[in-house]
């Protein structure tokens, strides 16, 4: 593993990387997304666990199952802000520089994606105490991830929440085409 530049870099031609670099810097072809998934596409390309991905959530399935035996509360950092009208915004910046650091050191893919997965468990800890609500529940795709879900359960429950998790419908695509339907359900059923 070459400690000076992340697995990312590898993975790119020098003439792909100058263009890719271009594109960032004029904002072309580089949107903004609030899918934590593609926090985890970077991470796992960061580390080298992933470069390109046949199907969603394989980079995501990689990192859950680098952690392994590794048992650890630490956690990288990241920055919550709200202007107090509209949604709280995290900033991963600190996170994905201290994954990278870790990477760098030479720390391994298990060290790094538990603390990367605890992060994440934090970060819904973060949001819960600043809404002001005792029950918060958990769903999307993430959550399909077995070490996030019970380490964010755990947390919750640690920090005085009522956490609320899907057991008997899926807490991706399929629970949202079943709230769905019962939306649909819900409103014929009114007229």
């Amino acid at each position: 593993v070459h400690k000076h530049k992340v697995e990312t870099v590898h993975a790119f031609k020098p003439a792909d990387l100058e263009v890719i670099e271009k594109m960032i810097a004029a904002k072309i072809n580089s949107p903004r997304t609030s899918s934590v998934g593609r926090l985890f596409d970077a991470v796992a390309s960061i580390i080298g666990l992933r470069q390109i991905a046949a199907f969603e959530g394989q980079a995501a399935m990689d990192l859950e199952f680098a952690i392994s035996h590794i048992r650890t509360d630490e956690s990288y950092r990241f920055e919550i802000s709200s202007d107090g009208n509209g949604p709280v915004v995290v900033d991963w910046r600190p996170a994905v520089s201290e994954v990278i650091a870790d990477f760098r050191s030479g720390i391994s893919a298990a060290v790094i994606s538990a603390r990367f997965h605890n992060m994440l468990a934090e970060t819904v800890v973060k949001i819960a105490e600043h809404s002001g609500l005792r029950s918060v529940a958990i769903s999307g795709g993430c959550f399909q991830n077995k070490y996030l879900l019970e380490r964010t359960v755990q947390r919750l429950a640690e920090a005085g929440f009522n956490p609320y998790w899907h057991q008997r419908v899926p807490t991706n695509d399929g629970g949202i085409a079943l709230g769905q339907t019962l939306a649909s359900d819900m409103a014929a059923a009114s007229v």
